[in-house]
């Protein structure tokens, strides 16, 4: 059982990258799946999320019109879309799941309320 994070890397200000979150030994799209990031000296923060099954999406007002998360079930594979990228962007980002329900689980969850975890990509956002 796997989660790895990839994607991240150095852009410019008001640049763009897309994260991606892929899982190996099961389904995604069972579990609701969220992004979180830490700054260096900061809390880690929940950034997204995408609920299960519905695929209901949460956004922290601070990305809210500039990130998009997604679901590739085919792919088993969650996204995070990343525009108009700012200096305080910059984190080390994880994508995690929740916690495994038969009646689903809706957005946003806790750090708490994760399983599995990937192993974080370095988003920096510099001129």
């Amino acid at each position: 059982v796997q989660l790895q994070a990839s994607g991240g890397g150095l852009v410019q200000p008001g640049g763009s990258l897309r994260l991606s979150c892929a899982a190996s030994g099961f389904t995604l799209d069972s579990y609701a799946i969220a992004w979180f990031r830490q700054a260096p000296g900061k809390e880690r923060e929940g950034v997204s999320c995408i609920s299960s099954p519905d695929s209901t999406t949460y956004y922290v007002d601070s990305v809210k019109g500039r990130f998009t998360i997604s679901r590739d079930n085919a792919r088993n594979t969650v996204y995070l879309q990343m525009n108009s990228l700012r200096p305080e962007d910059t984190a080390v980002y994880y994508c995690a799941t929740s916690r495994l329900s038969l009646f689903g689980v809706s957005c946003p969850i806790e750090e708490a309320d994760t399983n599995y975890w990937g192993q974080g990509t370095q988003v920096t956002v510099s001129s």
